[in-house]
């Protein structure tokens, strides 16, 4: 499991930096996605790059987990860098980083489920691109597509038990 950083003494100066993995296809996928919703609010850098800027920071723990650093030194790890990041996004969406702050019930699943997906990330970023695309920056819904199939093989199942 990833840790949760709470501060840095090196904060990005002029706006709020979302670091992940460089070399993570599923990063990259969703990272586009999200520079394609905050425009030019967030500086979005690999730990690849910035590691080194950061030394109160473990590289162990940047390699486990994306991290939103603020300009006042905050730092938001795991699902919640992704949810802070809505913040940001030029359609501002604050539920998701608020469900986190103040539902232990949603804090755990996301939590847990990150860390899954974090363990697991070339199987997700085969399910992410069947479930929406290719296109980071176009997502199409064919997990309801996925859904539709799943059901219809379930109920043509049960029909012959």
């Amino acid at each position: 499991m990833f840790s949760k950083i709470q501060r840095t003494a090196f904060p990005p100066i002029k706006k709020p930096m979302m670091v992940w993995d460089g070399k993570c296809g599923f990063c990259r996928y969703w990272i586009s996605r999200w520079k394609s919703k905050t425009g030019n609010n967030i500086d979005y850098r690999t730990f690849q790059e910035v590691a080194e800027m950061y030394n109160d920071i473990p590289l162990k723990e940047f390699k486990k987990a994306s991290r939103l650093i603020e300009t006042n030194g905050s730092i938001y790890s795991g699902p919640d860098s992704a949810f802070r990041s809505f913040n940001y996004f030029e359609k501002k969406d604050t539920r998701w980083h608020r469900w986190y702050t103040r539902y232990t019930w949603f804090t755990w699943l996301s939590d847990h489920s990150y860390n899954f997906i974090a363990k697991n990330r070339s199987l997700m970023f085969t399910l992410t691109k069947l479930c929406f695309g290719k296109n980071p920056k176009t997502i199409r819904p064919y997990w309801i597509l996925w859904l539709l199939v799943l059901f219809a093989a379930l109920y043509f199942l049960a029909q012959l038990l």
